[in-house]
């Protein structure tokens, strides 16, 4: 070899691990997306006006969202409900039920190839099995969203127990799935009790009705102790085969945040392997009040809580069995 060739290798040597770098560039991440986001919300503007907020969300909006995060499609739960709880005393109550669920179903029937309306109502009020009755028939709404908390339901006076299993059972005969905010109201108990009560006697009065227990028994943001007593009630259930826990889903709306801690996230991660990645289903609420949207709220998601790839597969592919009506 020449002096002059051997002058000439360091700069091959650059040139072959330059095009090693090109050839072999990072591999990107190729974490899945969720087909759907099972638990989403609008602001309509009488809500908005109710809450005394400035901010709205239409369909128009929430589909931009999803858009922005990959996923299909949605369910949107009509907030009717809010106008039921007592501690409001909103005027002309039952018409502005009436009138949030009609809004929803509006809203939703503008894409109807992508979203599905849920609608709400108090199991409490008198004219909760006549609205049920009347939502069964709008178009583009093809079940129920409960929120027991904001309802003022506590599961352990038994007259709102016989209220809730009635409107559970009116839900079973219509075909109706079932989407159910478990938390009680702030203030009131709740725990594993509330959620054998709930099993034993709301959730077996509708044998053939999914039931979606959003936040993972919790209310979100977060994933908090009494959330955790409650999931081992239905995880005791699934685990020992308890016909009323056949149709059982969780979603995981909002139960990790940006302040999820490493312990809280693997309790998580137990509680769903525990009763079955394929029960489980991703939702993003509704993004405001620090809140994220779909996009962020999945990335949050699936980096706080410690799954294995083919779980997160899982998750992301999970569909629900109401969405093929």
């Amino acid at each position: 070899m020449t002096n002059q060739n051997a002058s000439k290798l360091p700069l091959i040597f650059a040139a072959i691990c330059l095009a090693a770098c090109v050839a072999k560039p990072v591999a990107p991440d190729r974490s899945p997306l969720p087909v759907g986001s099972y638990h989403q919300h609008l602001i309509s503007p009488a809500t908005g006006e109710l809450w005394e907020i400035p901010e709205r969300l239409d369909a128009k909006e929430l589909i931009a969202q999803l858009d922005d995060a990959g996923i299909r499609r949605a369910v949107v739960l009509s907030v009717a409900y809010i106008y039921g709880d007592d501690r409001r005393q909103v005027a002309d109550e039952q018409a502005k039920v009436r009138a949030e669920n009609d809004w929803t179903a509006a809203q939703v029937g503008r894409w109807p190839q992508r979203l599905v309306g849920f609608c709400g109502l108090s199991p409490l009020r008198s004219y909760a099995l006549e609205e049920l009755e009347r939502c069964a028939r709008l178009p583009n709404m093809h079940g129920l969203k409960l929120h027991l908390g904001n309802s003022g339901v506590s599961l352990r006076n038994p007259r709102h127990v016989e209220a809730l299993g009635a409107v559970f059972e009116a839900a079973d005969a219509l075909k109706l799935p079932i989407v159910v905010h478990l938390r009680a109201r702030s203030g009131q108990p709740y725990g594993a009790e509330d959620a054998a009560i709930f099993l034993n006697k709301v959730v077996a009065r509708a044998p053939n009705t999914v039931v979606q227990i959003a936040h993972l028994a919790g209310a979100g943001p977060g994933y908090p102790d009494y959330a955790d007593e409650a999931m081992g009630v239905f995880v005791d259930a699934i685990k020992s085969r308890d016909p009323a826990a056949r149709n059982l889903f969780f979603d995981v709306t909002s139960v990790a945040t940006s302040d999820t801690t490493r312990e809280n996230g693997a309790l998580i991660a137990r509680r769903i392997r525990e009763v079955g990645a394929h029960r489980v289903l991703f939702g993003a609420d509704l993004s405001i009040g620090g809140n994220p949207p779909p996009a962020q709220a999945w990335e949050i998601f699936r980096t706080k809580v410690p799954l294995t790839p083919a779980e997160l597969r899982t998750i992301a592919a999970n569909v629900p069995p109401y969405m093929g009506m």
